[in-house]
């Protein structure tokens, strides 16, 4: 296992240092995709055979492959057995299966074996704790959703880790965590929002299983003194890690992305995963919505930049056949009175909005954000009845902070 890990750790940095040009980093990711086309894909039942070139297989999706979860891995896993797996230890034999926290809807599975739990640790500590070799690490992760993915980080000798269940409520876990002092810390940053001021800041911290909000940066970095970073991983594997100029790059060394343009300047991405070999992902559709950056970084990283995960779509609201993408309306929410610090907006209707804001919310804030909504729509032209009130029900421990969703029964 450390083996292992340690030389996906040396690949992944190798293959991802700054200055090594995108041209040379296609031509070997072009190398590692016909070699993983020939010799992992064809393993899967669903697929079969050897395909000429990638844009021959199909788009698939998370109901595409809940569908017959068998038919997409090596090993003949059924969706049963590995939900059976998940109620015991996680395992089956030497495999280990997870599920996603189903936020945009029905649980989505995977399953991994042994090495590629050693090649996620080795890809994370290399973008994540580049100079895990030079000094210890504690690491904290509070997320709602457990995996032994998490432990593999055990076995790295230097490195201690725990998991710190956010479905239990910070009063079940808050004070054991300020006794570990984590010197790394991965939380949503609703819950990083909820420690500021709480605990000592930690030497590094990245945010995950949640949209990072322009509302939630400011308040996250006063208290660290530093740059927020962010982990972007979900179901379908680590997707990317911000670089030490705190830009968040896709994870290409394992991960080859393709992009479906969804509006707005949003693309929503078509993962393959080429490091992968029991569970196999090929085209397969997320249900993201990312902004890709302009502007190359200053870190000199070949991979590709993202100026921002806005949010999934699911929560893109639609009114009059206009799409209107999670990122503008909290943008202009957010922008209409800087005494706005928290709020949800839901579309319950075809053509109704529901804005509640913070129940101590200024009465002039609260039409300031109404109004700005009634003109980013105006400019769209349509004019939805938008509903303003304070106060809202408080998200159940665990549970993903969304604050733009459509909420249509």
């Amino acid at each position: 296992m450390i083996l292992r890990a340690a030389a996906s750790y040396a690949l992944t940095t190798r293959v991802t240092r700054p200055g090594l040009s995108r041209a040379r980093f296609e031509a070997w990711q072009a190398r590692r995709l016909a070699r993983w086309l020939a010799r992992d894909l064809p393993r899967a039942p669903f697929y079969g055979k050897v395909p000429e070139r990638l844009a021959d297989l199909p788009v698939t999706d998370k109901a595409t492959l809940m569908a017959d979860f068998a038919a997409f891995n090596s090993r003949g896993v059924t969706a049963e057995a590995a939900w059976e797996a998940i109620e015991d230890d996680s395992r089956i034999g030497d495999l280990t299966v997870g599920a996603s926290t189903g936020t945009s809807g029905n649980k989505g599975l995977y399953v991994i074996d042994e090495a590629e739990r050693a090649d996620w640790l080795g890809a994370v500590l290399a973008k994540a704790l580049p100079d895990i070799w030079r000094r210890a690490e504690r690491v904290a992760i509070l997320l709602p959703t457990h995996t032994r993915l998490y432990d593999a980080a055990n076995r790295a000798g230097r490195t201690r880790l725990r998991f710190f269940d956010l479905k239990a409520g910070p009063d079940a876990w808050q004070d054991d965590l300020i006794r570990f002092a984590p010197t790394t810390l991965v939380a949503p940053p609703s819950i990083l929002r909820h420690l500021a001021g709480r605990m000592a800041p930690p030497r590094r911290c990245f945010s995950a299983g949640e949209v990072l909000d322009p509302a939630d940066r400011p308040a996250i970095e006063d208290w660290l003194g530093g740059t927020l970073g962010q982990i972007y991983m979900a179901t379908e594997g680590l997707l990317g890690v911000t670089c030490a100029h705190g830009t968040l790059h896709l994870a290409e060394d394992a991960t080859l992305f393709e992009f479906e343009p969804a509006g707005e300047g949003l693309v929503s991405p078509l993962v393959t995963g080429f490091r992968r070999h029991v569970q196999i992902m090929a085209r397969y559709r997320m249900n993201d919505l990312v902004r890709l950056s302009e502007a190359p970084c200053p870190c000199g990283s070949p991979l590709l930049a993202v100026e921002a995960v806005v949010g999934r779509m699911d929560d893109a609201l639609r009114i009059g056949g206009v799409l209107l993408t999670p990122d503008i309306l909290r943008n202009a929410i957010i922008g209409a009175d800087r005494r706005i610090s928290d709020f949800r907006l839901e579309q319950t209707g075809p053509e109704t909005l529901r804005l509640s804001l913070e129940a101590y919310a200024p009465e002039d804030a609260a039409g300031a954000a109404a109004g700005a909504l009634e003109g980013l729509l105006a400019g769209r032209g349509i004019s939805p009845l938008i509903e303003v009130r304070k106060g809202w029900p408080a998200e159940a421990p665990g549970e993903k902070r969304r604050r733009v969703r459509r909420a249509l029964r």
